[in-house]
């Protein structure tokens, strides 16, 4: 039986677009007839609402790519401070490297995809960082990075140090319009000059930087008092009602697709906020909203919440929220294929991986 390829997906930084990347890959490979197996080996999402045993986007990952049970592989440890201190305290911690064995026994899989840790050092405590990974399965690694300024470079060249010829490709994420041009050539071809091949450029994208109002019920752990069925509502940003009405409605009507938090005694500012774009109301103090703003917001289908917190920490939760979002968004999904279609070298990748499509895309 012929060994199947590896590809490690790795990141510079955490919540870089990981994830994304190996959905929009997977699917494109699948559509190519691609034979893929998947893994995670170091979990970090786990939660309430996961399975103990396996990581939130293994199992999402897993669904939407319709991986097969023989074609999934083990997460080996979580990434808690339970395991950390374990990890410390005993003297024959378990040796995750030989357990990666199990990684590299296939099942005649053309391609195992591999997601890597959150940075290229994480794991390293357990034989696991992102160079270690890479040096023991003999896989290809594509970084991925997401753009805050033309000194990627920096990290990108630093990051080649550490992985030398198993880094195969970069993926640069997340990059605003007005940087796109310079990113398109100047950083380009700054990062091939030093053999670092850029197989993909994509464009910032509000929907991929947004979450759910029901991953904010979860955050928040908020009471939903209207409108239950439109959690899945997607917010982009964040506004705070805290002016008078007059500034507040100028203020909203620049926004689209917000979540607004306000005071539960805030009649006001909720009406203005119900006016505009948005996408649910979040009432801090634990007061109830007026009959008429109730009535309002079941007419727009506008959930309303309400936390017992106060809006400093309200707000510190959401803000969180929006620098750690997640995947698990059936228009997440569709956005993150049509990115990689549109701006991802496919043909490329699978040039180096020399794998060859067994249907036409």
């Amino acid at each position: 039986m012929p060994h199947s390829k590896h590809l490690l997906i790795g990141s510079t930084e955490a919540y870089s677009g990981k994830s994304a990347t190996v959905l929009g890959l997977g699917l494109q490979l699948r559509q190519r007839g691609i034979d893929i197996a998947y893994g995670k080996p170091i979990g970090t999402c786990f939660s309430d609402r996961a399975s103990e045993s396996l990581d939130e986007d293994v199992q999402f990952i897993a669904q939407m790519l319709e991986i097969a049970d023989n074609r999934l592989r083990p997460t080996l440890l979580s990434l808690d401070a339970d395991t950390i201190q374990k990890q410390f305290e005993e003297e024959c911690a378990p040796s995750y490297p030989q357990q990666i064995a199990e990684y590299l026994d296939g099942k005649g899989e053309d391609l195992l995809l591999l997601e890597g840790p959150g940075t290229l050092e994480e794991g390293t405590l357990f034989g696991l960082s992102l160079p270690q990974l890479a040096a023991m399965t003999e896989a290809q690694v594509l970084l991925v990075a997401r753009f805050h300024s033309v000194l990627i470079v920096d990290g990108l060249l630093a990051a080649k140090e550490k992985l030398g010829n198993r880094l195969m490709g970069v993926l640069i994420n997340d990059v605003p319009e007005a940087q796109l041009a310079a990113v398109e050539t100047k950083v380009k071809a700054c990062l091939e000059r030093h053999q670092i091949p850029v197989l993909g450029i994509l464009p910032r994208t509000p929907i991929m930087r947004s979450v759910s109002v029901g991953e904010l019920v979860h955050q928040l752990n908020a009471d939903i008092l209207c409108c239950p069925e439109r959690t899945d509502l997607m917010v982009e940003k964040l506004s705070i009602g805290a002016m008078n009405v007059n500034s507040a409605l100028k203020y909203f009507r620049k926004a689209d697709n917000m979540a607004v938090v306000t005071g539960g005694d805030r009649a006001d500012i909720q009406l203005a906020a119900l006016e505009t774009s948005t996408q649910c109301l979040i009432l801090t103090g634990h007061i109830p909203p007026k009959k008429e703003i109730m009535e309002r917001a079941k007419d727009l289908e506008v959930p309303i919440l309400s936390v017992d917190l106060d809006t400093l920490t309200t707000v510190e939760i959401i803000e969180r929220s929006f620098d750690q979002v997640r995947l698990q968004e059936p228009i997440k999904v569709k956005c993150s294929h049509m990115l990689m279609e549109k701006h991802f070298d496919i043909e490329q990748l699978m040039a180096v991986l020399n794998l060859k499509p067994a249907v036409t895309a």
